[in-house]
């Protein structure tokens, strides 16, 4: 038989954290489900400054942080990976793992993004030390230094932009000899006069011992390669929802990311959508935090809504 919890939470980063201790605050039964490490992205975030009250923290410390204050209202924690979710006829939710099956009068997915990487040497150990997937979280590190943002689209450019605010000179590097971006923000982008372009070219990868030193690039047209000295390399080639167990149930918009209303909720009673899986996120630790708190708290009074006392 299933074990049966009130909320079951798919997903241990700031989204499924906060919505953890908000669960388990409102004494409601709360289990969090997560595969890999707690935090999420932010455990690969060597420096966190950007969180309210908390001047710096390392990433990982943050996480098992917000786990260890939720565990002390009572949520528990399993770590497995999920196949299904399956709506019930008594208005609970079946949650399939690797465990073994749940039972959930509400079920809150904050399942998370993952960015998309170049996969070149030097990428994954140097994330945190120069390699980043999100200006807002890190451009101020690297005020003064050179930057390259890789990339062409509007992501790339919006926050190439902010990243021109602390560089001292920030270089696209961009594999077309055109952008995607649309073109007010090329207009901008082209009038900033500390970026500039480096047409028809990839990164083949990223160079340093303990931080960010250079990036070795190629011309794919004429195959001539180099090597760029940089501090930081901010990539911005998208990313993709971890949707996967919500396909063919719940609406979503083309990038697969869940459309949900402003308490989060998804178009099936009783199935909340959180953070960055979420569309029109803003892909934040606090604007996460605060999905995650609002999908609690609506999912509490459904569960009193639905299901009364019982």
């Amino acid at each position: 038989m299933p074990t049966e919890f009130d909320i079951v939470i798919i997903g241990a980063g700031p989204a499924g954290l906060a919505a953890g201790l908000y669960a388990a605050r409102a004494r409601r039964k709360t289990l969090l489900i997560e595969k890999n490490v707690t935090g999420g992205q932010i455990a690969l975030t060597a420096v966190i400054e950007n969180y309210p009250g908390i001047d710096e923290i390392n990433g990982f410390d943050l996480g098992q942080s917000m786990q260890a204050q939720a565990e002390k209202y009572g949520m528990e924690v399993a770590y497995t990976s999920v196949s299904a979710i399956e709506p019930q006829a008594d208005k609970r939710h079946l949650i399939k793992t690797d465990e073994g099956d749940y039972l959930a009068k509400a079920v809150i997915v904050t399942a998370g993004a993952d960015y998309n990487r170049l996969g070149v040497p030097g990428e994954d150990r140097l994330i945190g030390y120069g390699v980043s997937y999100c200006a807002t979280c890190d451009a101020a590190f690297f005020k003064g230094q050179e930057a390259i943002v890789v990339g062409g689209g509007d992501s790339a450019l919006d926050e190439g932009l902010f990243v021109t605010r602390y560089a001292s000179n920030v270089t696209v590097i961009h594999r077309r000899d055109t952008l995607r971006a649309g073109a007010y923000l090329q207009e901008r982008a082209h009038n900033t006069d500390n970026m500039h372009f480096i047409w028809d070219t990839v990164v083949e990868s990223i160079d340093g011992e303990k931080e960010v030193k250079s990036v070795h690039l190629k011309n794919v047209k004429t195959g001539e390669e180099s090597d760029f000295p940089t501090s930081a390399v901010f990539i911005f080639i998208g990313h993709s929802p971890n949707s996967s167990i919500l396909e063919n149930l719940v609406e979503m918009d083309a990038g697969h990311h869940v459309i949900v209303n402003d308490w989060m909720e998804t178009n099936v009673p009783g199935l909340y959508a959180a953070g960055d899986i979420r569309a029109n996120a803003a892909r934040q630790v606090i604007t996460s935090a605060g999905d995650g708190a609002t999908a609690a708290i609506r999912a509490d009074h459904y569960i009193t809504d639905e299901f009364g006392s019982e």
